[in-house]
């Protein structure tokens, strides 16, 4: 009994006298990697973000892929300090990520997908944008997928893969944008005096800029009424406010000065009527 407890004994101080200095080597390297891969992370997207060159996208995928690239040499040197041969596991891996690329190409293809998203950058953190038949604000953007929330804060969540081959219609990119009504007033109505009303409104709203200036034409001779197109050169933050204040202003000026704005009308002859 006490031969057997001797014999244990000794095999384990041998392992641990073979053993024991790399063990400890081995989680000091894995809790410095580790640290080192949280703070190269931090420091890269402060430094990006703080140098303007890149935005909070971009910043955050560049330092994530960062701390991963850290994580992954420290678990390589851990290994090799246990004498594996990191050379044959590069290559294993590199045939089973082969493997499963083939098997996970919808996957891939949304990664792509996000790379591109993230260098070309045809949209921010913050814009309000239209891609593949949905629209709202752009939240974030990952390797797989976009999160945007529309108008009423409802979460979309959409893969990479769809949103960049889809169409792109961003309505922040730009700074300023055109805001266009259509007003209709009756054929009895003075045109020259129904624009220069909205002339005159569109001088006095400050959001509107003058240069370019606002157009006002006569767009149509409809079936009830004159159609009167207006252009407005807006910076894109006031574009709802100047449309709908607009509409409000033209059509309470309108009733003051006497301008119709007609309901659909039609006149029915009775060609056959009954006779007394």
């Amino acid at each position: 009994m006490n031969d057997s407890l001797e014999e244990t004994m000794k095999m384990v101080i041998d392992f641990i006298t073979m053993y024991g200095l790399q063990v400890v080597a081995a989680i000091i390297i894995l809790i410095v990697g580790f640290w080192f891969a949280g703070f190269a992370k931090k420091k890269v997207e402060k430094g990006l973000l703080r140098s303007g060159k890149a935005d909070e996208m971009l910043a955050g995928f560049l330092s994530a892929l960062i701390k991963y690239i850290v994580i992954a040499v420290t678990v390589l040197a851990v290994l090799n300090k246990f004498g594996v041969e990191t050379t044959s596991l590069i290559a294993v891996m590199g045939a089973a990520g082969l493997a499963i690329g083939l098997a996970l190409q919808g996957t891939l293809s949304n990664v792509a997908a996000g790379v591109m998203l993230l260098f070309l950058r045809p949209f921010k953190v913050g814009h309000f944008v239209e891609v593949g038949g949905q629209a709202g604000t752009i939240k974030n953007v990952s390797l797989f997928t976009t999160e945007m929330a529309t108008g009423d804060n409802v979460k979309i969540i959409m893969p990479n893969s769809q949103v960049w081959g889809s169409a792109i219609k961003n309505f922040s990119a730009n700074a300023t944008r055109r805001v266009d009504l259509l007003m209709g007033i009756s054929y009895e109505d003075d045109i020259d005096q129904a624009m220069a009303v909205i002339e005159t409104l569109a001088k006095e709203d400050g959001r509107i800029k003058q240069d370019p200036l606002p157009v006002l034409a006569v767009g149509e001779l409809a079936d009830s009424s004159v159609n009167l197109i207006v252009r407005l050169w807006v910076d894109s933050a006031d574009y709802w406010g100047v449309k709908w204040d607009m509409t409000k202003k033209i059509k309470q000026t309108f009733d003051e000065k006497g301008i119709s704005i007609p309901y659909p009308q039609r006149v029915v002859h009775h060609v056959n009527a009954d006779k007394e």
